[in-house]
């Protein structure tokens, strides 16, 4: 598709998609973005945009020597896992609920944690984990009677959008696919840093104080960095950790499967990147974004009942080498539960195993964009490579 361009005061934002597509808050977002004296080149915009908090979701801002944690979101390091099993479709049992009722008991969900933590010590994730766990005390203050949390939640869901979800690829092969973050960690490291910023003299005249930002060379900015690249650490961890209990319990109704951890895919989709683009070294933040550098791997999944898909990247520099995160929501949670009914729910998830009741009527497929017109419109960003179906999905 041809470009769609929004002139802005001080960078112009170039979008994969039509304005007329975008609402007009998230328009204003990205105004906002453009407007920052610190933006680079041009704010990029991904074909699942919508509006966010601060920042828009689908959204690509680089910054000389600033970086606006808002725009990165309080889920730091959110994004995705998919690891291909030795297992085809036929193998699996005739009825699903059994494999949903085993998962659910072995990861906890919603804003549950293991009873202590579940890394074991001398694996390699359980080295993982200790290492990061014991940088812990280096963090900012504000959270440090969260060490046992945090240590309890690695290898958990979540809630809101995040999943595990059994997929079935085109070659009948199945898939594991999961998408999480950094948790309730994650987001009280975020809080302290945001409302740091807000506070800060430089952001007193910004068009949005959702967008306040560190400056490079100040303490403020290297306690952010050093606490945000923690977090993603941990968020990518616990993707890890979570896959692993995953095929644990998988393997108690199938045994014998195994995984391919030669093609196994991990990403974030909130996060920042020190990354050089257009000649100079930036601070890249993706926020609803993956990186879709040349021949990097990427996943975006669709919803409850639509298609999942694994890319690689095609180093798009125009995008400064990202892609979506996903389909994007079409309207809000809350206009979700008010347009749609259990029913709806029961019709748009038809084949797929999982919970279809009121607690998760705000993520109906109907309430995101189709993601086949949002693959389309970024065809010149990465390339698909595998197609997936869910068949049964874990919610919290």
């Amino acid at each position: 598709m041809s470009l769609s361009i929004l002139k802005g005061k001080q960078v112009d934002v170039h979008l994969w998609t039509q304005l007329d597509q975008v609402e007009s808050v998230a328009l204003d977002q990205l105004r906002n973005i453009a407007a920052l004296p610190w933006a680079f080149h041009h704010v990029a915009v991904m074909p699942d945009v919508h509006f966010g908090k601060g920042a828009t979701v689908g959204s690509v801002v680089a910054m000389k020597d600033a970086v606006a944690p808002a725009a990165v979101g309080v889920d730091i390091g959110c994004g995705m896992g998919a690891v291909p099993t030795t297992l085809k479709a036929s193998h699996l049992p005739d009825s699903l609920r059994v494999v949903r009722s085993v998962v659910e008991r072995a990861i906890p969900v919603g804003f549950s944690e293991h009873d202590r933590p579940v890394t074991r010590p001398g694996t390699q994730l359980g080295q993982q984990a200790k290492a990061l766990m014991d940088e812990f005390s280096n963090l900012t203050p504000e959270v440090k009677n969260l060490f046992g949390k945090a240590s309890r939640q690695l290898g958990t869901l979540g809630g809101g959008n995040h999943f595990i979800e059994l997929c079935v690829a085109q070659d009948d092969s199945v898939w594991l696919l999961l998408h999480s973050g950094s948790r309730n960690i994650g987001k009280s490291l975020a809080e302290v840093h945001i409302s740091r910023a807000r506070k800060l003299a430089h952001n007193q005249k910004l068009p949005d104080r959702d967008l306040a930002v560190f400056l490079a060379g100040t303490d403020e900015m290297a306690a952010y960095r050093r606490d945000l690249f923690w977090a993603q650490r941990y968020a990518m961890l616990n993707r890890k950790v979570m896959m692993q209990l995953y095929a644990d319990a998988l393997r108690t109704v199938v045994p014998g499967m195994g995984v391919d951890a030669s093609r196994e895919v991990w990403c974030h989709h909130n996060y920042v990147a020190e990354e050089t683009h257009f000649d100079e070294q930036v601070l890249v933040t993706r926020k609803g974004a993956i990186r879709a550098g040349n021949g990097e791997m990427g996943i975006i999944p669709g919803s409850m009942g639509t298609r999942s898909y694994i890319v690689r990247g095609r180093g798009c520099a125009e995008s400064f080498e990202s892609a979506s995160h996903g389909a994007g929501r079409a309207m809000s949670r809350g206009q979700a539960k008010r347009q749609f009914t259990v029913k709806d729910l029961e019709k748009q998830t038809e084949g797929v195993e999982c919970r279809k009741d009121g607690g998760v009527l705000d993520e109906i497929p109907g309430a995101y964009k189709d993601i086949d017109a949002v693959m389309a419109n970024q065809s010149e960003l990465v390339e698909v490579l595998v197609e997936l179906r869910q068949v049964m999905c874990v919610k919290g």
